[in-house]
């Protein structure tokens, strides 16, 4: 089951790259959708991911964070926590608003959206923030 297909987009990560959806779709992306850099939550969330990355990239799984701040808040988040993956800024909050991830502060709430190699939104309704928890939930919806 799917929610319609994701619009492409392209937005900077944490190094002022170019990360493009569609030519990034070889398996599964995971958006990561945080409220803050350096929070006590969002730290533990983001350093779990990252501490579990080969999970992820067993069942096919690439996590991408993103969230409004700047690419610099993001780079000293990363350098931080060591975060390897793509943190994505969204300061105009395009991409936050198309895929309902703000919240009335019009700040991003945590959410995750799991986008397959077909360009499709996955029937993905849960908001866990540990690595086991989410691949647990996709095995039980056959995804993974």
């Amino acid at each position: 089951m799917s929610y319609g297909k994701a619009e492409n987009f392209i937005l900077k990560d944490q190094d002022g790259n170019d990360f493009e959806l569609y030519k990034n779709l070889d398996g599964y992306i995971l958006l990561i959708f945080y409220p803050k850099d350096n929070s006590l939550v969002c730290s533990k969330q983001l350093s779990n991911y990252q501490l579990n990355i080969n999970k992820f990239k067993e069942n096919g799984i690439q996590p991408v964070g993103i969230n409004i701040e700047t690419i610099g808040s993001h780079r000293l988040f990363c350098g931080n926590k060591n975060i390897n993956f793509p943190i994505l800024s969204d300061p105009d909050k395009i991409v936050s608003e198309k895929l309902n991830a703000l919240n009335f502060l019009s700040v991003n709430k945590r959410k995750l959206v799991l986008i397959n190699s077909k360009k499709e939104i996955v029937n993905f309704t849960f908001n866990y923030t540990k690595t086991d928890k989410i691949i647990e939930e996709l095995r039980i919806l056959h995804i993974v």
